[in-house]
């Protein structure tokens, strides 16, 4: 008997989240699993990658109700309001002043969502993906039927927006709460101690196998450059801090070294970025990619990868640079200590210019502490796939 599993998320954009959840639906079996993708939004570069035996389907008529919860009550009840409608104007600010007041969305979802039927079909495992995401959340706990409810945790709720009554008060309905790092769990449990017996960790599925295989698949760098080849993999955001990155190169370039820093992703930060680069004057040497399905041959082909991120729940993509064996550094950022061992396997250092500058140049410099990084890289093993053991533990 196959277990049904619902994963609940946004849409397949291209990030971390939904990376993660693309490596653990290749490694699921599908004769142990019938699984289930449910989104908001039909949209994402991922979308046409999701394996061919997934259900896909979507939240009916979000569009119709996205603005409520995405854009300011009041503005909306203006509008609802000139479209003749004033009880339901008044329905929404009253329900939007009710969460202001409790601190809690809950009662402003459920009016929101009042003409959303629960799911008829039952599962034996619905999960809350997509998570911190409190509509995410909130949808699986009271629009589906499943015997065992799970909420996924994939950011360090210290540096985001997170609403400790709201959680408190859901997060205490479901069965398990998975988050991707060890350190991210013990932050979240000192947030949510009234239910540590239900916070565990769940690793991001990475298959090293897989991630090999497809590095060989394409060319990766085409520009016939002779020099330093530094990469940078993630969402162009501030998060990501690829900010740092560009100051960190000016300095560079200033100091006489020949190399050029490629970032992969696109995001809301490329223009701030952009001019950035001009500001700094790096423009011929800090290469914006874009979106890249595939990173992985620029993985295996750069010569030093770093991952300049101001915060991360794990960091899938410092994970799957791993996997070949190239010098990596890192920020200091939840989940990088797991992941690295400091000057054994890569160099963790602060988010600052000048610790990072010295990294990378050090690096440079150090012929023989590059060396012994890559050797100790081939003596560990990425992949976990067996994670995915966890599922069958919940009982259903």
């Amino acid at each position: 008997m196959k277990i049904k599993i619902l994963f609940m998320i946004i849409n397949m954009n291209i990030g971390g989240t939904e990376k993660a959840l693309l490596n653990m639906l290749s490694e699921m079996n599908e004769d142990e699993y019938e699984i289930i993708v449910l989104m908001l939004e039909e949209f994402g570069g991922f979308l046409n990658e999701l394996p061919s035996n997934i259900q896909i389907e979507y939240v009916k008529d979000y569009e119709k109700i996205k603005a409520l919860l995405n854009n300011p009550p009041l503005f909306e009840a203006m509008e609802i309001l000139k479209d003749g409608k004033p009880v339901r104007a008044i329905n929404l600010i009253f329900y939007h002043l009710l969460s202001k007041i409790m601190k809690d969305r809950s009662s402003y979802f459920k009016y929101v969502l009042k003409d959303y039927r629960k799911f008829e079909k039952e599962y034996d495992i619905a999960v809350a993906y997509a998570g911190p995401m409190e509509l995410i959340s909130y949808f699986v706990m009271h629009k589906i039927n499943a015997k065992k409810k799970v909420q996924w945790i994939h950011f360090d709720v210290t540096k985001i927006s997170f609403n400790n009554k709201f959680a408190i008060n859901l997060y205490k309905k479901f069965d398990q709460i998975f988050v991707v790092s060890n350190e991210g769990k013990e932050k979240l449990i000192e947030k949510l101690s009234g239910i540590k017996n239900k916070i565990n960790t769940f690793g991001n599925i990475i298959s090293s196998s897989l991630i090999e295989k497809m590095a060989e698949k394409e060319s990766g760098f085409d520009e016939d450059f002779k020099g330093i080849k530094i990469l940078t993999v993630g969402r162009l955001s501030i998060e990501k801090g690829q900010d740092l990155a560009i100051k960190v190169l000016s300095k560079l370039k200033k100091a006489g070294y020949n190399v050029k820093w490629y970032c992969i992703g696109d995001g809301e930060g490329k223009v701030e970025y952009l001019k950035l680069i001009d500001e700094y004057n790096v423009s011929e040497d800090f290469i914006l990619l874009g979106t890249k399905i595939n990173p992985y041959p620029y993985m295996r082909q750069c010569d030093l990868y770093v991952q300049p991120s101001r915060h991360e729940g794990y960091c899938i993509t410092l994970s799957e640079a791993r996997c070949f064996n190239n010098p990596i550094i890192t920020t200091n950022f939840t989940g990088a200590n797991e992941q690295l061992k400091n000057r054994e396997t890569g160099l963790i250092v602060n988010f600052d210019v000048e610790e990072m500058y010295k990294a990378v140049k050090e690096l440079l410099d150090n012929e023989i502490l590059r060396n012994e990084i890559k050797i100790n890289l081939k003596k560990e093993s990425v992949d976990t796939t067996k994670e995915i053991e966890k599922l069958n533990l919940l009982n259903v």
